[in-house]
């Protein structure tokens, strides 16, 4: 892994331009900060002109390493006036805090989208000293006035969207400039103005697309609405209203109207009280007045700290010379909140940035037809863009009602040579290259390289074999060399930021994924092509197939064995039977077609004869796009199947013989997963065509044929996910309560309302008889512990329960003289608890001290969950409980477990391996599912067994093919270690990995590259919760 230190910045490598030093949030001269060690993980991000980029980041990084590298991204010496975005759980739009560790902040980072926007506006556009500061600017303003945010009259309205055109298409032309108004929304309603934008348009002749951007900012910013994000409140009479935060203090308005301020002078303190929001005001010695406190009752607590921390921020970046110190730590109590500002306030930008002898790079605008005049040459000798000359008919046309001027006007001494670029259709955009590089660099093949499959696994039931380029190909993320690891896959051949014509790619546009190339003999690698094919996308191709036919299978279990089993049962309701038939039968007859079109379309990729011919039929996009728009007309099904959870399990509920019925049913072979998992398949299934199609679009250049295909179905997807995700985290909860409550005894309404699976697993209990191993189960309300029961039916049982409201934690290994011990203070109780391992009870402080933190913002204290004769007594011990042997749950190491009724669910798993999982882990395992042929192999065995291997729930299930209907036995993950063989092992076959836990060792062999890449990462995925690395000390992570 090559640090950050030790090479040049990714983006300035992509434009070849001198080494820049304009990094955002630091000190002059140094580069981001190196990241803590640990997992990588992927963290999405939206840009400002709708592209998304993934940065990859370690998992205990704080909020600031990410903010950082994209600033790095992006060239941005001003980023301090941007922020990112989210959508948390609760629904609710949040700024990542950038002193916190990202992945505390978001909980399922493959499933979250952060968007870098503005965040602080200041009054006078002429303080953004960098023409890419105010494009970014501009890009926001356009943003806000399509979605309906900016409110201002027409006249305005459209001046600023003529700007905006201006700057995208250049000067007026009236056939041009109407086809692109019928095919862009710049405002909801922008036909009712449109000829009021060409007449403004028709007078910007000859303006430069960073003149329109200087005079779109000089419009907005006297608008009364500029940077004004509404947060709904009331006052003490009940009237609405709406609170905003500007740089010059707290705003009310009512409805779009501005009806009070608070200036910062004037305010002596902010805070807020449940769903109370004070505003407490200095008194005025003129009137010889009291402190007055004015009150607005917001929807929640929670809106009320999200709005006073914008609050906080807003003062300090606008009126601080610096960044605030943190606050020294109480030594017994804290009292208030540690939440601070984070970076550098606006004086300190301006200061830096006139200080800073700073090299101009150059930027694209992704929307721009047009020649930049943006400094383009790295060899500048100003860093700082000249403003343009300010237009005095655009004055007279802006609004002037709205605000008084706050700025004053600055002229141009002129401007750098623009650098020519170039616009395709699909979106991605080149520029020019940059001076330093090569221009006779020769163009190289956007096709990759392939492995040649073991023959092993070539038969006629499973058309093609997955593969990937020879060798370990390097990966340049974020400007970080490492070789190809896991979750990466290996990506496209183009060189280190660039487009298949050898220009380097914008910062703004280019992708962070780059393949270096393999050396290969050619007459063997022609050998091979001929014999089978290599594109990288044919085995992504072959993925999905093989990943389609388990999901078949699994839609099999609701729609043939689940009907028939409960079709004859009276006791069955004939309400829940048609709302399954009719919700999962429409999904799994389209299905069945989508992947007969698969299938024909691997056969004819496949064909030995023709394989190294390139064809139409060397794709996939075509059929995922046009199956994945199908599949958007069934969306109502879709929506329907949350229903359909809710209604089994009322089902259930109301009667004992249909509980009866669904338990016998889960002892079937062919439900080898919990029912209820089922259900959320097809949920589920539209993360894996999204991780599929993401996969594609790293891997083909822009220029390929089945690039936008690709593209436009990857769009499709996203939005269903995005329009189901809701949901699926509802029922994914709600699933796992419920497969929760069948393990357990003495415990009642488990799944209600508002209640939060966070974590289960192994922690001994310190009691008078010693330290006995007990099982936590982990609530957003409530810790419950448990011993395995000698029950026919293994359930466990319920010792005790411990509120978290008002709950605190002590670390207490000194006190106890037991090594990763801590002691959970309650209200009625204490107990002391003790890790296996210092990752675990990291692990176990971290999540109980976030449950603490939910239940503290919950109105109270929950009602008890244990029934009425468990929650009299205090401690109700079993010490007869014993601890069974690692043997009755693996059987013996000549062969792996047999198929039993709830005996590998994920609490009997944790129970033998002594290990915990969380909700997240759960989360990740549902998108970490794959299916295939492997080889496999005891650790005293000679020969090699074929195995249709399916990955799912923390567990490989094994069957003889991919047509049997049920698994012939599984292996439980959790806690095993996953590495590769030794030499001193003696297995000299290639792409071989082994899975060892204690005494049980299992090897397995895939056919090609890729395919071990995928099984390593997916597998990784659930053994990484039990085996990944923390930090020594708890102040590296907290």
């Amino acid at each position: 892994m090559v640090e950050p230190a030790d090479r040049p910045s990714a983006a300035a490598q992509r434009l070849g331009a001198p080494e820049s030093f304009g990094v955002s949030t630091l000190e002059p001269g140094l580069r981001p900060p190196a990241q803590p060690p640990g997992r990588q993980v992927s963290i999405r991000v939206q840009m400002l002109d709708d592209t998304q980029e993934v940065f990859q980041m370690s998992q205990r990084a704080p909020g600031k390493v990410l903010f950082d590298l994209i600033c790095v991204h992006l060239n941005l010496a001003e980023g301090d006036y941007f922020g990112l975005e989210y959508t948390d759980q609760r629904k609710m739009t949040v700024w990542l805090d950038l002193l916190k560790p990202t992945l505390k902040q978001i909980r399922r980072p493959k499933n979250t989208i952060l968007r870098f926007v503005v965040k602080f506006f200041p009054p006078d556009h002429t303080q953004l000293l960098e023409e890419l500061t105010r494009y970014l600017f501009a890009l926001q303003i356009k943003r806000d006035l399509a979605c309906g945010r900016l409110i201002c009259n027409d006249t305005s309205a459209a001046l600023m969207v003529s700007h905006i055109i201006q700057s995208e298409i250049g000067d007026f032309d009236e056939t041009q400039s109407w086809q692109h108004l019928l095919h862009n929304k710049y405002l909801p309603d922008q036909d009712a103005i449109r000829d009021k934008i060409t007449d403004c348009h028709r007078k910007h002749v000859g303006h430069t697309p960073a003149e329109s951007d200087y005079q779109l900012l000089e419009i907005a910013r006297r608008l009364e609405m500029y940077g004004i994000r509404l947060h709904p409140a009331k006052d003490r009479e009940g009237t609405k209203l709406s609170l905003a935060v500007a740089h010059t203090g707290v705003l009310v308005f009512q409805g779009y109207t501005k009806i009070n301020a608070f200036n910062w002078s004037k305010v002596r303190k902010l805070s807020f009280k449940r769903k109370r929001f004070l505003i407490k005001l200095r008194a005025d010695p003129s009137q010889n007045t009291h402190h007055d406190t004015l009150e607005f009752a917001m929807a929640s607590r929670d809106c009320c700290k999200i709005f006073w921390k914008i609050c906080v921020e807003y003062h300090a970046f606008f009126r601080l010379f610096e960044e605030p110190k943190p606050k020294p730590k109480p030594i017994l109590f804290t009292r208030g909140s540690s939440f601070r500002f984070s970076g550098r306030t606006q004086k300190q930008i301006i200061d830096y940035v006139k200080d800073s002898e700073l090299k101009k790079v150059p930027f694209e605008r992704k929307h721009s037809k047009i020649l930049s005049n943006s400094g383009m040459s790295p060899q500048s000798s100003s860093f700082r863009s000249q403003v343009p000359k300010e237009s005095a008919m655009c004055v007279q046309l802006a609004d002037r009602p709205d605000s008084a001027r706050l700025g004053h006007q600055v002229e141009s001494n002129g401007s750098d040579e623009p650098l020519p670029a170039t616009s395709s259709s699909n979106g991605f955009h080149n520029t020019a290259a940059a001076p330093g590089s090569d221009p006779a660099q020769p163009r190289q093949s956007h096709h990759g390289t392939g492995s040649a499959p073991d023959p092993q696994f070539l038969n006629p039931e499973s058309p093609g074999s997955e593969g990937s380029p020879v060798g370990s190909p390097l990966v340049v993320v974020n400007g970080n060399g490492s070789v190809n690891g896991r979750g990466m896959g290996s990506t496209g051949a183009l060189g280190l930021g660039q487009s298949p014509e050898g220009r380097q790619l914008s910062p703004l546009t280019s992708p962070l994924l780059t393949d270096a190339g393999c050396i290969r003999n050619d007459d063997e690698e022609e050998a091979r092509r001929k014999k089978f094919p290599t594109d990288k996308a044919y085995f992504i191709a072959k993925e999905l197939l093989t990943t389609e036919r388990t999901y078949l299978k699994d839609l099999q279990v609701i729609t043939e064995s689940f009907v028939s089993a409960v079709g004859k049962e009276e006791a069955f309701p004939d309400s829940v039977k048609s709302l399954i038939s009719t919700s999962y039968d429409p999904i799994y007859k389209f299905h069945q077609g989508f992947l007969k079109e698969v299938e024909q379309r691997l056969a004819q990729w496949e064909g030995r004869s023709n394989a190294h011919i390139k064809g139409d039929y060397q794709r996939i996009g075509d059929i995922l796009l046009k199956n994945i728009q199908g599949l958007r007309q069934l969306t109502v099904h879709l929506q329907r199947h949350s229903e359909c959870l809710v209604e089994l399990e009322r089902a259930c509920r109301s009667s004992r013989k249909v509980e009866a019925l669904g338990r016998d049913f889960e002892q079937q072979r062919v439900c080898y997963l919990p029912f209820n998992i089922f259900l959320l398949r097809p949920l589920h299934r539209l993360l894996h065509y999204k991780l599929i199609l993401e996969r594609l679009c790293k891997h083909y250049p822009p220029t390929h044929d089945d690039f936008r295909d690709c593209r436009a179905a990857l769009a499709d997807i996203s939005e269903m996910v995005l329009q189901l995700q809701g949901t699926m985290m509802k029922m994914e909860n709600f699933q796992k309560l419920l497969e929760l409550k069948k393990d357990l005894t003495g415990i009642e309404n488990l799944a209600i309302p508002g209640r939060e699976f966070i974590r289960l697993g192994c922690l001994s209990k310190l009691s008078g008889k010693g330290l006995q191993q007990r099982m936590f189960l982990l609530f957003s309300d409530s810790l419950v512990y448990t011993s395995r029961g000698m029950t026919p039916s293994n359930q466990f049982k319920v010792h005790g329960q411990l509120p978290l409201y008002g709950m605190t934690i002590r670390e207490s290994e000194e006190e106890w003289g037991v090594p990763h011990s801590f002691t959970l203070f309650g209200q009625r109780q204490s107990v002391v608890v003790a890790a296996s391992c210092a990752s675990e009870m990291e692990r176990w402080v971290e999540d109980i001290r976030m449950a603490i933190d939910l239940a503290e913002q919950s109105s109270g204290p929950n009602a008890d969950l244990l029934s009425g004769s468990l929650s009299d007594n205090k401690l109700l011990e079993d010490g007869s409980a014993e601890l069974e042997s690692e043997e009755e749950l693996c059987g013996s190491r000549s062969s792996l477990e047999r198929q039993g009724h709830r005996g590998n669910t994920t609490v009997h798993v944790c129970w033998h391996r002594n290990t915990s999982v969380s909700m997240v882990d759960f989360s990740v395992a549902v998108e970490n599912q794959l299916s295939g042929n492997l080889l496999r192999k005891f650790k005293n065995s000679n020969g090699w067994q074929k195995l249709w291997v399916v990955f799912t729930n923390f567990s490989l299930f094994f069957y003889k093919s991919h047509q049997d209907d049920y698994p012939l036995a599984s292996l439980p993950l959790l806690g095993y270690s996953v590495t590769v063989p030794s030499e001193s092992e003696n297995i000299h076959k290639d792409y071989v990995f082994k899975l060892h836990f204690k005494s049980h060792v299992y090897y397995f062999r895939s056919e090609s590259e890729y395919t071990f890449e995928r099984w390593m990462e997916v597998i990784r995925s659930a053994t990484c919760s039990a085996s990944r690395s923390l930090p020594s000390t708890r102040k590296d992570l907290y």
